[in-house]
């Protein structure tokens, strides 16, 4: 009986339809396919994202505040460093709530980048072990970074009301604009970058640089205003324009930082900038689509790389 049993399983198994893992259908056909498989498994995709943010935060006794105590130092460090020591705050009104804007666009794309570029890495058991679409893994890591970023604008949110300083204009839409912009863009770059780690594992020290150094081409710690005089009508500010965390950045600070909207120059901001976002979110989602197709294709070798 244990053997029949045995050749019954074996029996069911192979009668079981083969799955193919990696891009098997057409460019524009096989997205949708891979979107259809992410979507069946959605509620594995909300499982991961929670246990990423548990694993996070574990035996820790702060929890999810940890998540504001990073952008916080880096608000004070930067506010007294550059602000006051170098003097830019006397430029620059309102200069915590200009700083803390950027601070908040710049650290949910780069937890993106970074966690989605180790997310195949890090769940190589469950890669190697069971099929599963592997997109899943960098959309869990930007799910956490998504909430981490959450939690950061609702203190933002907070500090615009308590110093009576929110934007109770229609420059508020620039948000929504902005944060598409550098979530898809970001969730792009992730996708790819997390294929290529597998094969290639010294990306993920070469995009700690790349972060550092892309930090400063963002208008953070800042104003848009300093570019403008240094390179304003030249080749170069289009090509630092064509940056979309730039773009994304400028959004959110035309959306929160009502003094700067309010200074009589208009330097703070490019002209057509909610056009620029638009054009970015466009090429982003047009980069994303192409990301995911370039995943496709590596991913078939996962299991054997890791």
């Amino acid at each position: 009986m244990i053997r029949a049993s045995a050749q019954e399983r074996a029996l069911r198994i192979e009668q079981e339809p083969l799955v193919p893992v990696g891009q098997s259908t057409g460019f524009v056909t096989g997205t949708f396919s891979s979107v259809r498989d992410v979507w069946a498994h959605r509620e594995l995709l909300s499982l991961l994202v929670k246990r990423e943010i548990r694993a996070r935060y574990k035996d820790s006794s702060l929890g999810v505040l940890w998540s504001l105590v990073r952008p916080l130092v880096q608000l004070l460090v930067y506010y007294f460093a550059i602000g006051q020591v170098l003097g830019v705050a006397r430029n620059i009104p309102s200069f915590a709530i200009f700083v803390f804007v950027g601070l908040t666009v710049w650290g949910l794309f780069t937890e993106i980048v970074s966690s989605g570029t180790m997310s195949i890495v890090n769940n190589s058991g469950l890669v190697k072990k069971v099929y599963l679409p592997r997109e899943i893994f960098p959309l869990a890591s930007v799910g956490g970074a998504l909430f981490n970023f959450s939690l950061q604008l609702v203190i933002l949110i907070l500090a615009t009301l308590v110093l009576g300083k929110f934007p109770w204009t229609t420059d508020l839409a620039y948000a929504p604009l902005a944060l598409a912009n550098v979530i898809v863009f970001g969730t792009a770059v992730a996708i790819v970058l997390a294929a290529s780690t597998v094969y290639l594992r010294d990306l993920q020290h070469l995009v700690e640089v790349a972060l550092t150094v892309a930090f400063w081409a963002s208008p953070i710690v800042y104003s848009f205003s300093f570019v403008h005089k240094a390179i304003g009508g030249t080749f170069l500010e289009q090509v630092y324009l064509a940056n979309p965390v730039t773009l994304s950045v400028l959004g959110m600070q035309k959306a929160f930082w009502i003094d700067g909207t309010a200074q009589t120059t208009e330097t703070n901001w490019p002209p057509d900038l909610a056009l620029r976002l638009w054009i970015s979110l466009a090429i982003s989602i047009a980069l994303l689509w192409v990301g995911q197709r370039v995943f496709s294709r590596l991913q078939g070798n996962f299991a054997q790389e890791l």
